[in-house]
């Protein structure tokens, strides 16, 4: 492989690059002199600057898509996925600010740790290489460590932050174990092989012989990737991704590890780092050709299946609204693998669509936690239902927010949830797959249970003196406002969804093994 280059060969990253040189600035920033509000802004700006670039790389004319290193491959597909990880990233941001204002430590260097971790995200849906993988992979997830754990002087947060360590560094080591297996067999550390390279060359070329080359090698790796050892090896792959995703029977961390940490990092975990993964997700399997593997999709099968039904059936019990989020999440993403796993050409599309439904729904539902949890204090924060209680009689907007995002949750018409699954719904029904379907509508119909559940507590008697509240003029903040615009863009998408449709339609995958497989 070669790897000298010239700065512009680096370009197609420059998003990546923008938010780098941002955590750069703002360490250095943070030893000048701390100032919590200039180095709150500054990583604003340096994700709108990013966001900007994406947005202007993908609408305007001559883009065209190209590969890093051949590591890194930036197309439709990767810059959708990286337009909503800085939506959720800024998201983040804000509610962080209101969140830490009060904070007796220092407060800047968590804008730093997001800035790394978010970075390491926009890498990781760009991947197409087991070496891209597994570093951008933990540059997303070391920052995450000391993310959940930065408020220590709650023992919740440290819990939170030590747990996901331990776990997380096992996962890893899975991981690692299965790339060596899958490269001990087919003797690449690509996505697949020698296939992009040959593919690439052939674009460029059209040479006969490389169509040759192509051809014998295609039956070569289909023959060396469904051999005993691969198989482990993608097991193992399969397993470590679905920690890092939540999914059941690997799911015992998530409650834990939401409930305890900071409001603001909880959404973090729930959004960026989770759309990050099942982008990655997704590339692997549809560019290496896994996806048609039988028992690997069995596999992914049980695995999603297991993951609606616990996550479902967990959060009937839970009285604590963190908790209850964490578990709906495991769900949510069992749901995206059904979605995934019937390889129509619907798939993409209709994956697209729902990890964007759901990443604003989840940042309106945080939002209000956030909210109800900001400034800052020792103690606790707004988790337990009972602290939901009555809110409407005194946050009637505050309600109202929370409400329409339990409805996206729940899938209800009119609002963006409802598009998303519906579009799953409409995937594995084309394909007939109807026990995915099934799996789909009677996970759905238990989650309703629970979603009405905390929707009831709001409209409650409300306790004389409440617990915790949120700040009288929380609608007038930075956090307020955004957690407004996340309610009206779930309505919005709710009844005209086609623009996102649209996007999330071109954002389709250059991967040779996906186009052989369609």
């Amino acid at each position: 492989m070669n790897f000298t280059l010239a700065f512009s060969d680096l370009m197609p990253l420059a998003p990546v690059m923008i938010v780098a040189l941002t955590a750069v600035v703002v360490m250095i920033l943070i030893a000048i002199k701390r100032n919590h509000n200039l180095i709150a802004t500054v990583s604003v700006i340096g994700l709108n600057l990013a966001l900007l670039n994406i947005l202007f790389t993908l609408f305007g004319k001559g883009y065209q898509p190209a590969t890093v290193m051949g590591m890194f491959m930036v197309d439709p597909f990767t810059l959708f996925y990286q337009i909503i990880i800085l939506i959720a990233a800024l998201a983040c941001f804000t509610l962080s600010h209101a969140y830490i204002e009060n904070y007796k430590d220092n407060r800047e260097e968590l804008y730093l740790l997001m800035l790394i971790s978010v970075s390491g995200a926009m890498l990781m849906v760009a991947s197409t290489h087991f070496a891209s993988f597994f570093i951008s992979l933990e540059l997303m997830s070391i920052p995450v460590y000391g993310l959940l754990a930065y408020t220590y002087q709650r023992s919740k947060s440290l819990e939170a932050g030590i747990k996901y360590l331990v776990l997380s560094a096992t996962a890893s080591a899975m991981l690692l174990m299965g790339m060596a297996y899958v490269y001990a067999t087919i003797g690449s550390l690509s996505f697949a092989g020698q296939v992009d390279e040959l593919f690439w060359t052939l674009t460029k070329t059209q040479n006969p012989e490389v169509m040759a080359a192509l051809q014998t090698y295609l039956g070569q790796y289909h023959q060396l990737i469904e051999s005993p050892l691969a198989i482990i090896g993608l097991g193992l792959i399969i397993s470590a991704v679905a920690f890092k995703l939540s999914l059941a029977p690997f799911h015992k961390w998530t409650p834990d590890v939401y409930a305890g940490a900071p409001a603001p990092i909880a959404t973090f975990l729930a959004t960026v780092s989770k759309v990050a993964m099942i982008g990655l997700l997704v590339r692997y399997l549809l560019s290496s050709g896994v996806i048609g593997i039988e028992s690997i999709k069995t596999v992914i099968v049980i695995i999603a299946v297991l993951s609606i039904l616990a996550g479902n059936l967990l959060a009937v019990r839970q009285v604590n609204l963190k908790r209850i989020l964490a578990y709906s999440s495991i769900a949510h993403f069992g749901y995206l693998l059904l979605g995934l796993v019937s390889a129509s050409f619907l798939s993409l599309t209709s994956v697209g669509t729902y990890v964007f439904t759901y990443v604003i729904t989840t940042i309106g539902a945080f939002g209000v936690v956030a909210l109800m949890s900001s400034p800052y204090n020792n103690n606790d924060e707004a988790e337990s239902l009972a602290d939901y209680r009555g809110l409407f009689w005194r946050r009637p907007v505050l309600t109202a927010t929370l409400t329409v995002m339990m409805l996206s949750l729940a899938g209800i018409p009119l609002t963006a949830g409802f598009i998303g699954k519906f579009m799953l719904v409409m995937t594995v029904v084309s394909q007939q797959h109807w026990f995915y379907a099934a799996m789909i509508v009677i996970g759905s119909g238990i989650g309703l249970y629970y979603y009405l559940r905390v929707m009831v507590v709001l409209y409650m008697t409300p306790p004389e003196t409440p617990r915790i509240d949120a700040d009288k003029h929380w609608g007038q903040k930075a956090g307020g406002i955004m957690v407004l615009l996340a309610a009206l863009l779930v309505l919005v998408v709710g009844v005209y969804p086609d623009p996102i449709i649209a996007l999330a339609n071109q954002a389709q995958m250059l991967a040779p093994l996906h186009l052989v497989l369609q």
